[in-house]
């Protein structure tokens, strides 16, 4: 992960008070969150790390054994709205599994012939449905299927949707991304971009993604800057956890890691919970980062 920072074809701040969450740790095996009921509507952000071959058996990274430990927190969660990063095509199919004949998906891979690596959408058709949606590739020819511009070498894209929330009739815009991981200047070009998909939406925004820096550089600032959108964890009504860093890499959770996963939303969209959620099962991650969950409700026109 990286340093301190100072300052696409239709298919389509202020912060809260400090407070104790209510846990510093889920108990084992449960749901941080779990099904919510309307108008709430439970949001994911969740980079569920890339299968990679030829790994040593008892590799934590090894994608058969991170299998069906996501499974279970998929099965616990059970988000309404799923942003998820680094998904190859098996993995997608997979999740499909994992999470049910009623969840959908969309999006597709980052590369020139749409493989590889993509930020798929994943939402459930019985709270939601789908009325546009369009992955851009996030550079100066946002139509060109892999093309890049801003010094990173790896294709970054978004995918941007417009859905209806069948419980409450709202229209939103969803967003969900990865931003480069060792491009400074890819970030903050991706943000002004993400910025200018929130600033043309006559919608509310959810935005998830994995943005590779920290709250407060520069590229959280364009996004966050001038009321555009807001963090749900520094605006929440509960922190639900401890506000641990969400690139553990396998390792325990720590207070003192970047929270690199985000969820933002605009300003008319409550959050009523939070949390980063850190529960392991048979001792194992089911991947490198941590999934970032909150609970919102639309208050109005944006």
């Amino acid at each position: 992960m990286t340093g301190s920072e100072t300052s696409r074809a239709r298919r389509f701040s202020t912060l809260a008070p400090e407070r104790e969450p209510r846990l510093a740790f889920p108990p084992h095996g449960s749901a941080l969150i779990g099904p919510v009921d309307a108008p709430g509507l439970h949001v994911m952000t969740y980079n569920i790390r890339r299968r990679v071959p030829h790994l040593m058996p008892n590799s934590p990274d090894l994608w058969a054994h991170r299998k069906p430990l996501m499974k279970r927190l998929l099965a616990a969660e059970q988000p309404a709205l799923i942003g998820v990063q680094e998904a190859l095509f098996r993995q997608v199919h997979f999740l499909r599994g994992a999470l049910g004949d009623r969840y959908h998906s969309i999006g597709y891979g980052r590369e020139k012939n749409t493989g590889g690596e993509g930020c798929p959408i994943f939402y459930d058709s019985r709270r939601l449905q789908v009325v546009e949606w369009r992955q851009t590739a996030l550079s100066d020819t946002p139509t060109v299927p892999g093309s890049s511009s801003w010094g990173n070498r790896t294709p970054r894209i978004a995918v941007e949707a417009v859905f209806l929330d069948l419980a409450t009739s709202v229209q939103f815009q969803a967003i969900n991304t990865h931003l480069d991981h060792r491009s400074r200047k890819s970030r903050l070009r991706s943000a002004d971009a993400l910025r200018n998909m929130v600033e043309a939406s006559p919608h509310p925004t959810i935005m998830t993604g994995d943005f590779n820096t920290d709250a407060d550089t520069n590229p959280y600032n364009q996004l966050i800057g001038q009321g555009l959108l807001c963090d749900t964890w520094n605006t929440t009504e509960e922190r639900l956890t401890r506000g641990w860093g969400t690139y553990p890499n396998y390792g325990p959770p720590r207070l003192d890691r970047k929270r690199i996963d985000w969820v933002l939303v605009t300003p008319t969209v409550a959050t009523l919970t939070a949390g980063i959620n850190v529960t392991r099962y048979q001792g194992g991650w089911p991947s490198d980062h941590v999934p970032v969950q909150a609970v919102i409700r639309f208050g109005g026109d944006k």
